[in-house]
């Protein structure tokens, strides 16, 4: 006697009924109508949907006109040009506040400008003050800075942080400058920044200061105060030194960013400005101050 499976010693009596072949469709032939699947009525979004006419175009021929669009909610607002007279009231102020304003780093020539300018990056002007003596006393000139070896560059900038980047610029930047320039520092804006290791921010430092070139300096000083004066809503640095030119008189590019350093470090700090005691506060916004004192 044949053995039975479990299930079907569950089922007693159970013999299966013969049911209709599987219908299975060729490659490449459609699935039979009967054996499709149907598809669950539309809903009643979807119904009111399918019987929604087209809009007819006018008898005239003209084309039906069109709602516009809705704005989203939260749509960015355009920012509005500082008043020329707010601007020139904050500049006399600043004046007034700082008449003796100047580059904070202590330089003899181009050159020592242009290594402190790049030794300041993430350092304050004080530590860079108290390095580069030494290191412009070993190494007077681009050419002994050039062939200068890395590691005792290193060791006399470590204080500064970043010290193996900013010595690797400082090296690079004075060969490019022996190499092409005959060891002198460049005196434009796109000689300047073909040297390695130099942007806009020190190039307009060594400009300004160094040769008097006209140039407004982005630091972050300058950058969190020119949004808080509500001169600018940009968040690039060239694109914040370009939105300012046009407000801020040539004759003052220089000045206006000592001023601006100078009000950063001294009042309009980054996380809890006095804007109690400021001078500004009357001309001041205050664009993005949460908490002031």
């Amino acid at each position: 006697m044949p053995r039975r499976s479990p299930r079907a010693r569950r089922k007693p009596g159970g013999a299966k009924l013969p049911q209709a072949p599987r219908v299975r469709s060729a490659p490449g032939r459609a699935r039979p109508a009967a054996s499709r699947t149907k598809r669950a009525a539309p809903g009643a979004h979807a119904r009111a949907r399918l019987k929604r006419v087209p809009r007819r175009p006018p008898a005239n021929g003209a084309k039906p006109e069109r709602k516009p669009l809705r704005a989203p909610a939260r749509a960015a607002r355009r920012f509005a040009a500082p008043d020329p007279v707010r601007v020139r009231a904050v500049l006399e102020q600043l004046r007034e506040l700082y008449p003796d304003a100047r580059c904070a780093l202590d330089f003899r020539s181009p050159l020592e400008l242009l290594v402190a300018t790049i030794l300041s990056a993430q350092c304050t002007d004080e530590r860079v003050n108290m390095t580069t003596p030494a290191l412009f006393a070993r190494y007077p000139d681009a050419q002994s800075l050039a062939v200068a070896p890395q590691a005792e560059i290193e060791t006399m900038i470590r204080s500064t942080g970043f010290f193996r980047n900013k010595a690797r610029s400082i090296r690079e930047c004075c060969a490019d400058i022996v190499a092409r320039h005959g060891g002198e520092v460049p005196r434009t804006m796109e000689e300047l920044l073909t040297l390695r290791g130099v942007g806009r921010k020190t190039a307009n430092v060594v400009l300004g200061n160094a040769f008097g070139v006209p140039g407004v300096v982005v630091d972050t000083h300058v950058h969190r105060l020119s949004q808080r004066l509500g001169f600018t809503a940009e968040n690039d640095p060239v694109k914040i030194e370009f939105a300012l030119m046009p407000i801020v008189p040539r004759e003052r590019w220089i000045a206006f960013s000592h001023w601006l350093i100078l009000h950063g470090r001294q009042v309009c700090a980054a996380r809890k400005p006095r804007c109690s005691t400021c001078a500004l506060a009357v001309h001041c916004p205050r664009v993005g101050v949460t908490a002031s004192q």
